[in-house]
């Protein structure tokens, strides 16, 4: 008899993503005459950039000669893609890591998803709330947790509330607690956070002997010069933090995959007995044992992210995305709409009108003006209340999207 992971049992009905898609395929098969604009999942609507598909080209032409071909590649990532990460993504903000601190690979979903593997379980996890489905997810199916309750929270998780009425900022854990995940620029709220609150996190898992799982996967979006684009900007975080970042959303690298973690050598983590294990060897260990690496190509198209010409394409695409975030927001408002994020991140966080949960006004939306956008419950208990549309739009359809929430009736 093959018994079952009986955690995979404790998840809510479905992952937010596919209950989405499942009532939009339910509406557009009712009404197949009715347009149907999405806001909703954040994936990118431009095509890649040039530079990008030319590296990827060449890269492929590359695989076509003997001596070009290549086979399994070194798991980590090749050099040239860690060294241009280094010089463009930390020397540029006076941090530095070695080669061996950064890790490639097809994704931030996967990284913050698998990461958890290599602690135990018996750590005490906190996640903001609302927050990221998988941080959550991936924790229930490794079996930290209890049972979701009536009020949506999971037992053994500790959950830190983020509102309007305490600006989006969570308090401190109230108790001690070992892993604790942050996202800034946030998913799903848009806003961020300063070098001096991120202090106090930092300062917080100093005394705990905590580890701050960062997820930076939208800090090319900040427009703000003051905000930190990356925690090792802040005095102590190697010491008690790893970053996630991404091609994803910053090179529309959704379809391709390709993202990495860094991992500092000072950030250690404990046997049960206090013995002091690197958390950058543990996850090495992991990440060369289960995955084969990013392909040649993709990390080739990736490094091009950096070239002169790639790094002015990119920036056009981002100044594209934050336009449709600027036109959502300021028009929301001006329909007097409670209106969040959207200045320093690719998503909008809005208040519900008139009291309607999240999955209402996300029926109402659909239903009566044929756009799709994401109900913040389905990003954990403090999310009900709200909604995040995303900027990741075709301008065209970021404008019609805005007349037609115009004439929602309320």
């Amino acid at each position: 008899m093959a018994i079952i992971n009986e955690n995979y049992l404790k998840l809510k009905a479905g992952y937010l993503f596919p209950e989405i898609s499942k009532r939009v395929k339910k509406y557009s098969e009712e009404n197949p005459s009715k347009k149907i604009i999405r806001l909703g999942i954040g994936d990118v609507t431009l095509p890649l950039p040039s530079s990008i598909v030319k590296a990827l080209k060449d890269a492929s032409d590359e695989m076509s000669s003997s001596g070009g071909f290549k086979g399994y590649g070194p798991e980590q990532g090749y050099s040239f893609l860690l060294e241009a990460i280094l010089e463009n993504d930390f020397k540029a903000r006076n941090v530095n890591f070695s080669t061996d601190e950064i890790f490639v690979s097809d994704g931030s979903k996967c990284d913050t998803g698998n990461i958890q593997e290599i602690f135990s379980l018996d750590s005490k996890i906190a996640v903001t709330d609302p927050v990221y489905p998988v941080y959550v997810d991936t924790n229930v199916m490794a079996g930290r947790t209890g049972n979701s309750g009536i009020d949506g929270r999971y037992e053994n998780l500790i959950y830190l509330p983020c509102s309007k009425e305490n600006g989006f900022e969570p308090d401190l854990p109230q108790e001690r607690v070992d892993l604790i995940y942050l996202c800034y620029p946030n998913n799903p709220t848009g806003t961020t956070i300063t070098k001096e609150k991120l202090k106090v996190w930092i300062d917080y898992a100093h005394k705990n002997k905590s580890i701050i799982l960062y997820d930076a996967a939208y800090e090319a979006f900040i427009q703000d010069k003051n905000l930190p684009h990356s925690i090792f900007e802040v005095d102590g975080a190697k010491e008690v933090a790893m970053e996630f970042r991404s091609f994803s959303k910053t090179a529309g690298f959704t379809g391709t995959r390709c993202a990495f973690v860094v991992i500092p050598k000072e950030l250690m983590g404990y046997t049960g007995t206090g013995e002091k294990i690197s958390i950058n060897q543990l996850w090495s260990r992991r990440h060369t044992t289960k995955f084969n690496g990013v392909s040649y190509p993709i990390q080739k198209a990736a490094a091009a992210c950096y070239s002169i010409e790639g790094k002015k394409e990119v920036a056009a695409n981002i100044e594209y995305y934050m336009s449709n975030a600027s036109k959502i927001k300021t028009s929301l408002e001006s329909f007097g709409y409670e209106v969040f994020g959207g200045e320093n991140a690719p998503y909008i966080w809005l208040k519900t009108p008139k009291n309607l949960s999240s999955w209402e006004f996300f029926d109402k939306l659909l239903s009566e003006v044929q756009v799709v956008g994401t109900p913040g419950s389905g990003f954990g208990p403090s999310g009900e209340g709200y909604f995040r549309l995303s900027a990741f739009g075709s301008k065209e359809n970021v404008i019609e999207a805005i007349e037609k929430i115009k004439n929602l009736k309320l």
